[in-house]
Order: C-alpha cells, then sequence, then structure tokens
C-alpha cells in the first residue's frame, strides 16, 4: 500500500540518482562527494546515506536507471526484420546517444577500473553490463535461429565484442573527435553483421570470417 511517507522516499531516491547522475558525469567518480551529490539534490548527506550503502551503492543506482532506459530505447530497434538493419539502428543509437552525453563514458570507465580494484563490486556491474546487451543479443540469437546457421560465436560472445568495439570508439572520440566521428561505429558495426551474413551463407561454423 503507498502511502505519503514512501511516495516522499521514493522522490528522494529519485532526486538523489538524478542529482549523482549531473555530478558523476560532470566531474568523475572519484572527485565527486556524498555532500556534493546531496547539495546537488537539495537533501542532506543523511539523506544519502539512508537510500544508499556507500558511493559505489549510489553509482550503480544510477547506471542501472541508465542500463533500464537504454534496455527500453534499443530493445524495439533489435527487433528489426534482419540483422544489419538491427545492428545498424543499434550502432547509430549507442553512438548519437555517446555523442550527447560523453562526461557518462568517461566516469562509466572511470568506475570499471574502480571494479576491477574492488572485487566485491564486480558481480553487481557484471550483471548491468550484461543486461545491457541483452538487445543485441537477443538479434543475433534470433537471427541465427531463422537461418539455421551457426556463427562460430555465441550470441552474446558477438554482442560483447560489438559492445566492447564500440566503447573503445567511444574512448576514442573522447580524445580524438577529428578522427572518431559517431557515424564511425555505424560502418564497422556494418563490418559485422556483414561478416555475420557471409558465415550464415555458407553455412560456416568455424567463425573463422568473424
Amino acid at each position: 500500500m503507498r502511502t505519503a511517507r514512501t511516495d516522499r522516499q521514493a522522490q528522494t531516491r529519485t532526486d538523489l540518482i538524478a542529482a549523482a547522475d549531473r555530478r558523476f558525469s560532470a566531474d568523475g567518480f572519484h572527485a565527486t562527494s556524498l555532500d556534493v551529490v546531496a547539495d546537488e539534490a537539495g537533501y542532506t548527506k543523511g539523506a544519502v546515506y539512508s537510500n544508499f550503502r556507500s558511493k559505489e551503492d549510489l553509482f550503480f543506482a544510477v547506471y542501472e536507471r541508465r542500463v533500464e532506459r537504454s534496455v527500453a530505447q534499443t530493445a524495439p530497434i533489435a527487433e528489426a526484420a534482419d540483422l544489419p538493419s538491427a545492428v545498424r539502428g543499434l550502432a547509430a543509437t549507442v553512438a548519437a546517444r555517446r555523442d550527447r552525453d560523453d562526461g557518462w563514458l568517461a566516469v562509466f570507465l572511470e568506475f570499471w577500473t574502480h571494479v576491477l580494484r574492488h572485487p566485491e563490486h564486480r558481480a553487481r556491474f557484471a550483471e548491468l553490463h550484461a543486461r545491457a546487451i541483452e538487445p543485441l543479443a537477443a538479434a543475433v540469437e534470433r537471427q541465427v535461429a531463422d537461418d539455421g546457421a551457426e556463427p562460430g560465436l555465441s550470441a552474446h560472445e558477438l554482442a560483447t565484442a560489438m559492445l566492447g568495439v564500440q566503447t573503445a570508439l567511444g574512448l576514442e572520440r573522447l580524445t580524438r573527435p577529428d578522427v572518431v566521428g559517431p557515424e564511425l561505429a555505424v560502418k564497422v558495426h556494418d563490418l559485422f553483421a556483414a561478416a555475420l551474413g557471409g558465415a550464415r551463407a555458407r553455412g560456416d561454423g568455424d567463425g573463422s570470417e568473424i
């Protein structure tokens, strides 16, 4: 049963996550204090600790909200009739989002490095990371099932490789925007889709062309 108190608690949590997203993206994970987040949201530091166990817990809440929004945006695109269209649409969508919000990619990579040094956070990070990959993995799996041919990689392996390339290109764009434009990710993912299509057409299963 919802009450005014639970509504206020939910709103406080939502406000804190939104404020943390802004501050993390602008200043970085390590440079952002919980006091700054509280001030940004208009609450006390106690409100932060009543909703989150630590700064890492708060960052995970920000990341989870971003994953949920990303999946909601990309899942319909991944349902395109053919794999090349799905891959191109997903690549273009992610590249455009990162181009508008490059502060997030920088702090995401900073937190990724932090997680590597703190193994207690790896399982939670991996679970959210895998959830973000699911729309693309589902598109690959559906296409392979329809064609009845194996590309030599599992759908999740191929989707992980594709996302890894996109993340690397996003990092390159942060440092070399004159060389790496948002359209490059689309072109590279076209190569992935073409390679997968070639393997399907031949019925190859060794994945050597991918």
